[in-house]
């Protein structure tokens, strides 16, 4: 079955279109991925509502993600909302928009609707029968969920409000980035991370996982992918220290220096200082090493879950 899923989230808009079907990871092939930097949330932590602009920045996309959705043919066509319209007080007038104007089936999904499709897209390769403790681990522009499973199966989860655009919103004010800047933004998120999870939780987990914009974009960066290789990049490692190294040399560029950083595209250079403090502190507080970075992702986990059982 050919699906398209639409993620609308706070600090990128992306677009999945596939065929669903089989098993493994050949469940999912692929026939076009795109992704862009809408920036929906900004503003939204100081105001509680999504701005004008944002908004048309999102419709813009979805007007040309609707051509592609039309051209292959997509049978099922949905569009998933998470943290900048959750917490929005127009978030529903929006969501509404969505599905007026580009005949979307259109969710805004509750933290545990997030977690569920988040992990299902990100073991969907594995092997179910894997017992091993596993952290997923999102990083978005207004949250970030950590997810606990092993057998293909979610025991715990939480959505916390550590975000990239949000945090870069409160404490990222000069250019580079100040280092007590950089510190206070450490000592917000910490807490939020380390007191959402019990931890007995935290120390169970043997291995993690991290998905989407954050991750993806600090394996293209350590690997100096110019253009982007979505091959290469799944399942590549990072450890903690390679992280803190990339962040040393992200953090003492001016703004207009790291939007020329091979491997990172210029519309995340504004943000990605924050997802790396993030996923640091993410991967600290669970006593975690490394990471795996992974394709497989909510786009997947909603393919997935829109196709019937074959």
């Amino acid at each position: 079955m050919r699906v398209a899923v639409v993620d609308i989230g706070t600090n990128s808009t992306r677009l999945l279109i596939a065929d669903v079907g089989g098993g493994g990871e050949a469940r999912v092939a692929e026939i076009d991925r795109r992704s862009n930097v809408t920036r929906l949330g900004e503003g939204v932590d100081a105001t509680g509502r999504l701005g004008e602009e944002p908004q048309q920045r999102v419709f813009a996309v979805l007007d040309e993600y609707a051509r592609a959705i039309e051209e292959h043919g997509a049978e099922a066509r949905t569009a998933v909302m998470t943290s900048a319209v959750r917490d929005a007080a127009n978030g529903a007038e929006f969501a509404d928009a969505v599905r007026d104007r580009y005949g979307l089936d259109g969710r805004t999904l509750s933290g545990d609707q997030e977690a569920r499709l988040t992990f299902l897209g990100a073991t969907a390769a594995r092997d179910p029968a894997d017992g091993t403790p596993l952290l997923v681990i999102d990083i978005g522009g207004g949250s970030t969920e950590l997810v606990v499973g092993a057998h293909a199966e979610v025991e715990f989860h939480v959505s916390t409000q550590a975000g990239v655009v949000r945090h870069t919103e409160r404490h990222i004010h000069t250019d580079p980035p100040a280092r007590e800047e950089l510190a206070e933004l450490g000592r917000d998120v910490r807490p939020l991370l380390e007191e959402a999870v019990w931890p007995e939780t935290r120390s169970s987990v043997r291995a993690a996982v991290a998905v989407a914009g954050t991750a993806t974009s600090c394996a293209a960066i350590d690997l100096e992918l110019e253009p982007y290789d979505a091959e290469r990049v799944e399942g590549h490692e990072l450890t903690v220290e390679r992280l803190g190294e990339l962040l040393d040399r992200l953090a003492a560029m001016p703004l207009s220096e790291r939007r020329q950083v091979p491997g990172l595209h210029p519309d995340r250079a504004p943000t990605i200082v924050a997802g790396l403090i993030i996923l640091t502190e993410a991967l600290e507080a669970f006593g975690l090493a490394s990471v795996e970075v992974s394709e497989h992702d909510i786009l997947w986990g909603v393919a997935l879950d829109s196709a019937p059982e074959t």
